[in-house]
């Protein structure tokens, strides 16, 4: 579509926007969803917006990626959110359902890194895991002692997995399946994981995805919602267990929880910024741009957010816990934001 198209395309929608009965029930309140890893920082930039632009603060709500997605790409109009946060990259069926649904402009922001850490309150010895550690302590099938077949999954212990690793019950609290958090722990830790393992690796790619892709179902992985507070109020209530979030949660709440080594590395912000925590990840706003000449203060809300003073090296984000992006990045992303430069859908 030609730049002349895409504007006459953008004006027939306002037009019909303004024309419709949409129009009587017009936000003054840009309306976020998403990613319950990226709600705070959106969170904090979404209240220094409220107090210091003639705009009113933009709500936030904590739903998780997919199910935050699924609402975003359901249309336009404002009983459709505005953005979404995103703890990993949009998929090309999301993209599909937005098409579907006439979100025909969907801007990609990439806001910065995160980790993804498995953390325990400090009535715990640290523990030094690797990525096979933990696919055979939270796969549903794991190989047989003789390496030959895969059983169900028969560890309760982490030194049945590792001698090295501690005599505790093997008890997990984590993300559901509608949290970009665990999508991203699944293709970094359990992906990786799977592969150091000579059977597994051996199966044929449909196979290799079913069984690094299944956390087992017998209780020792317990799915706590979208709410990565609440499982640091259960570390902290339960020392036996551990948890499964994002780094800015162990960052804000490192007096009460700690977090465990990954292949020989701890989740710290250098680490994670430098690369060489190898559970990292980039985090994500999405913006429906056909919304931004119908919701009062979008574009300056997304100025806010890309500024150097939110998401720069010394921004108020990397205070959060944000692992700022490369000036490069910025700078790209920035202009993404400021020319409203759709993704290719």
């Amino acid at each position: 579509m030609s730049i002349i198209q895409k504007t006459i395309a953008s004006l027939v929608f306002i037009t019909l926007f303004i024309c419709s009965p949409l129009a009587q029930a017009q936000r003054d309140q840009i309306s976020v969803v998403g990613s319950s890893t990226v709600y705070p920082f959106t969170t904090v930039v979404a209240e220094r917006f409220g107090r210091s632009s003639d705009y009113a603060t933009p709500k936030v709500e904590s739903t998780g990626t997919g199910g935050g997605m699924k609402q975003f790409c359901g249309g336009v109009g404002t009983q459709y959110p505005d953005l979404v946060n995103a703890s990993r990259r949009i998929k090309q069926s999301e993209l599909d359902d937005c098409a579907a649904n006439g979100v025909s402009e969907v801007v990609e922001i990439k806001v910065g890194y995160d980790g993804v850490v498995i953390a325990s309150s400090y009535e715990q010895d640290v523990m030094h895991l690797t990525h096979r550690d933990v696919f055979l302590a939270l796969a549903k099938e794991v190989p047989n002692e003789a390496g030959t077949a895969l059983i169900e999954n028969p560890y309760s212990y982490w030194n049945e997995i590792n001698s090295a690793l501690p005599n505790r019950h093997i008890e997990v609290l984590g993300p559901p399946p509608t949290s970009g958090t665990r999508d991203a722990f699944l293709e970094l830790v359990m992906e990786v994981g799977a592969a150091a393992i000579p059977l597994v690796a051996a199966l044929d790619d449909d196979a290799f995805s079913v069984v690094a892709h299944t956390i087992r179902e017998d209780g020792v992985y317990v799915d706590t919602g979208e709410n990565d507070n609440l499982i640091v109020q259960k570390l902290n209530a339960n020392g036996e267990g551990v948890g499964i979030f994002g780094f800015s949660f162990l960052d804000q709440n490192s007096d009460s929880v700690q977090g465990h080594f990954i292949e020989g590395v701890a989740p710290e912000f250098d680490a994670i910024a430098d690369g060489s925590y190898s559970v990292s990840r980039p985090l994500y706003i999405y913006v429906k741009a056909q919304h931004v000449e119908v919701v009062p203060g979008m574009q300056e809300f997304i100025s806010e957010f890309t500024s150097e003073r939110a998401w720069g090296e010394d921004g108020y984000l990397t205070d959060r816990g944000l692992i700022p992006m490369p000036e490069d990045e910025r700078e790209s992303f920035s202009s993404d934001a400021a020319n409203m430069r759709a993704m290719q859908l």
